[in-house]
């Protein structure tokens, strides 16, 4: 039963066009969260390349090697007020913010995986962090951080670029 039902998952993530969130998996699978989050740690010690992003659950593939996408990374430094304005300026000029990069002293590159592609992304991601009092990675390394970003072409990764600057963002 529990090898039918993370098989269950994979192919849910699989087939899945969204993120899929673990209550979703879960409804879907008559267990509980706790089981999801269980099944998905197991999945991933097998070799399967499943992250979790505020959205819910993805498989790397379904999200990587799009031949009509590029990608380009961001070095960055803002406080905590100026983390939704630079994320609006990334989904604004087109751009889907896949993921925020930090270095720690101790435990090297810390990276979260945000996947946000549009204002929406951007506002539940910013009222998720406050609703439970978490704070952004950057915050451990006094605001500096990194962002992939992918877009559909160089003029949008170089809009974003411009207006990252123009707003005091980049580093």
């Amino acid at each position: 039963m529990p090898q039918r039902r993370r098989q269950a998952i994979i192919n849910f993530l699989e087939n899945a066009t969204t993120p899929l969130k673990g209550s979703q998996l879960a409804n879907m699978l008559k267990v509980s969260r706790q089981v999801i989050v269980q099944d998905i740690a197991l999945l991933r010690a097998e070799g399967n390349n499943i992250i979790a992003t505020p959205q819910g659950y993805l498989l790397v593939k379904n999200i990587i090697n799009s031949p009509q996408k590029i990608v380009r990374i961001f070095a960055c430094q803002h406080d905590y007020q100026g983390m939704k304005k630079e994320l609006d300026i990334i989904v604004s000029q087109g751009g889907k913010v896949l993921d925020v990069i930090v270095e720690h002293p101790v435990y090297g590159e810390l990276k979260g995986n945000l996947m946000l592609e549009n204002a929406a992304d951007v506002e539940n991601f910013v009222e998720s962090l406050n609703k439970t009092g978490a704070e952004p990675l950057s915050l451990l390394t006094k605001g500096i951080h990194l962002h992939t970003i992918e877009a559909s072409s160089q003029v949008i990764l170089d809009r974003i670029e411009k207006e990252l600057k123009s707003a005091g963002f980049l580093l």
